[in-house]
């Protein structure tokens, strides 16, 4: 396809709240060996956005300044050594940045066909949630069928994936939110106990109901503690953010005796490999409840592009259910 020198992209202007990210013109990325270039129809808004615009995630080297890790499109252009995509390819993908523009790169590693009955805005609202879910809670938290899974805002974009995947792959699931209206919607997707923090304890019900063998927490603080509290014997908790704070005080003494495990991680300053390693499994395990219908990302709303700050404060408002979406195309 032709294409143009130009395109429209927002950007961060300086480290602040949402008023910071300001629509802005940039060249059109080339796509590097093993790169594809992606033309943009809808990109993913998500927390680690807010993130890098606040000053606190700053992109991994070599990546776009532009905030976003996620889009669906189509494949554009193709560089030096790509063989798994050509030019009009309908993709969603993992990015290292740059989803806020109407174009952006990735490793063609990190991109994954459109899954059946999907539309673009709901293809753009997977990758960074699924490649954070799998490989948090199946790979280094080790869920299996059976057992009981514990996930913290279950009504985020996170939330929402977690919930439904561990359902599917067999797991007992709970999850808390912050209302009745949210934590119904954890319960429709397959939460059999979903927990309003506001009025009730996590550990107390977790712990009724035999003790949590995996919990996935983005809060941090002095929800550590009582994540510990709410485990089981052999539990695992795994932590990919800190709402509350990264740093905490903790007795290990009780961690050590119910051989507790705690451990975390961070997707984006991953290597390529690992990446396109967690991509792979995600096709081969994930892809198919995506085209039978068995799974699907729960939508919240959609913005323009040139209104991401308005998406922003929707995110962080906290009254969402599900993903937000920015459209790109058109």
């Amino acid at each position: 396809m032709s294409l143009p020198e130009t395109m429209r992209a927002v950007e961060i202007a300086e480290p602040g709240g949402p008023e910071v990210l300001k629509p802005t013109r940039r060249p059109v990325p080339v796509p590097g060996h093993g790169q594809i270039l992606i033309a943009v129809d809808h990109a993913g808004v998500n927390r680690p956005d807010a993130l890098q615009r606040a000053g606190s995630y700053a992109p991994p080297p070599g990546a776009s300044d532009l905030p976003g890790l996620e889009a669906a499109g189509t494949v554009a252009a193709v560089g030096p050594g790509v063989t798994r995509w050509r030019e009009g390819d309908g993709v969603t993908a993992l990015l290292p940045g740059g989803g806020y523009a109407e174009f952006a790169v990735t490793h063609e590693a990190h991109a994954l066909p459109l899954p059946q009955g999907l539309d673009m805005p709901a293809a753009a609202a997977l990758c960074e949630t699924l490649f954070t879910v799998w490989s948090n809670v199946f790979r280094r938290g080790g869920l299996q069928a059976g057992e009981r899974f514990l996930v913290h805002g279950g009504s985020s974009g996170i939330g929402t994936t977690a919930i439904q995947l561990a359902h599917a792959f067999g797991a007992r699931v709970f999850a808390t939110a912050g209302s009745a209206e949210k934590c119904a919607a954890c319960e429709k997707l397959g939460a059999e106990r979903a927990i309003n923090y506001r009025e009730e304890d996590f550990v107390e019900v977790l712990r009724a109901a035999g003790g949590a063998d995996v919990i996935l927490d983005m809060v941090g603080g002095e929800y550590v503690a009582r994540n510990l509290k709410a485990l089981a014997e052999d539990g695992r908790l795994v932590q990919i953010a800190f709402l509350q704070g990264p740093k905490v005080t903790l007795n290990l003494a009780p961690l050590m005796m119910k051989r507790q495990t705690i451990t975390g991680s961070t997707l984006r300053p991953q290597s390529d490999l690992a990446k396109a390693r967690i991509a792979d499994e995600l096709a081969a395990e994930v892809w198919p409840l995506l085209d039978a219908g068995r799974i699907a990302p729960v939508m919240d709303s959609t913005f323009p592009l040139d209104a991401a700050a308005e998406a922003h404060a929707r995110m962080e408002g906290s009254g969402h259910i599900g993903k937000i979406v920015l459209r790109v195309a058109g």
